[in-house]
């Protein structure tokens, strides 16, 4: 839908996910069970570590702030999809749109942000076993945690601020399922080369960062172990880093291949973003439930509670 040059946007159409036509009812479905699924497992996760005194240590206080982000970053866009695959609206608001870009990116770099504090978690776990609850105390947690949320704030207002303050006068239609900064600032009227520069070098140096200090720390982890020569050392390193490596990696994978080449083929981009947004979300909680002893212990005290309750 075209607008005259005078003409202010005041909402978006979103035409949805490429190529799928005949196939939305399969995808609502699929999603949904998705979306409950990463709702329930999340809120099960977060619930058991709440719940259990024995697991109120930093590794669990990390994760139970990793919960509710999984739970925020599939809700910025899957109600929506799921509303569009359904046909009841394609139309989203200015302001819904605002919304999409800045908690997606809010909380996708505070996720980021916080498992690069949960790898240098690890690294004191495994280097300095006998100063890890005098370095990870509960101040200095909520230091970590309480910057990470902060920081993301600050980037994401920054991006969404510079991608919103762009006049919209050409089309209102994002061929695509979901506001996003690069699918967005294509319908601007004005030269957003600025706006892609600065868009493309924060998103893409926050994960690079990140990542580098991830990798930092268990390169670290494996010169300490090894150190040790010791299988039992061995075992407790893998039981510990296991279930955050596997995360990681879903994370990071996405991430890399969405921001690093903005200009994905409709083919690739839409099936990466959903896996992050959609299925990781789903995974996290899964992955570390079946991994980890003490959150299955937990699980399974938070259902004995529960079915004595009744």
């Amino acid at each position: 839908m075209g607008l005259g040059n005078g003409t202010t946007v005041t909402h978006f159409i979103l035409l949805g996910i490429p190529n799928t036509e005949g196939l939305q009812t399969i995808l609502f479905f699929t999603f949904l069970a998705f979306y409950l699924c990463t709702l329930l497992g999340n809120v099960v996760i977060f619930s058991a570590i709440l719940g259990d005194p024995h697991l109120h240590t930093p590794m669990y206080f990390f994760l139970s702030n990793l919960s509710v982000l999984d739970i925020g970053l599939s809700s910025v866009s899957v109600p929506k999809l799921l509303a569009i695959l359904w046909g009841r609206s394609r139309v989203i608001s200015l302001g819904g749109c605002m919304a999409q870009v800045f908690f997606g990116h809010f909380l996708g770099s505070t996720e980021c942000l916080l498992y690069t504090v949960m790898a240098y978690d690890r690294y004191v776990a495994i280097c300095h076993p006998l100063r890890y609850l005098l370095i990870m105390n509960q101040r200095v947690c909520a230091l970590l945690a309480t910057s990470s949320w902060i920081a993301s704030s600050f980037h994401a207002t920054v991006l969404a601020g510079l991608t919103f303050t762009l006049p919209y006068c050409r089309s209102n239609v994002i061929d695509y399922f979901l506001c996003d900064i690069f699918p967005v600032v294509k319908l601007a009227c004005a030269d957003t080369r600025v706006l892609e520069t600065v868009a493309f070098t924060n998103i893409g140096l926050v994960p690079l960062t990140c990542f580098l200090l991830i990798l930092a720390s268990y390169v670290r982890i494996v010169y300490a172990v090894l150190k040790m020569n010791s299988a039992h050392a061995w075992s407790k390193a893998a039981s510990t880093c296991a279930s955050h490596l596997a995360v990681v990696t879903l994370f990071f994978g996405p991430c890399a291949l969405i921001y690093t080449q903005p200009h994905l083929s409709q083919v690739l981009g839409p099936p990466v973003q959903i896996f992050g947004n959609v299925v990781t979300p789903m995974l996290n909680p899964a992955i570390y439930a079946l991994r980890n002893k003490d959150v299955k212990s937990a699980l399974r005290k938070l259902r004995g509670s529960q079915t004595s309750g009744n």
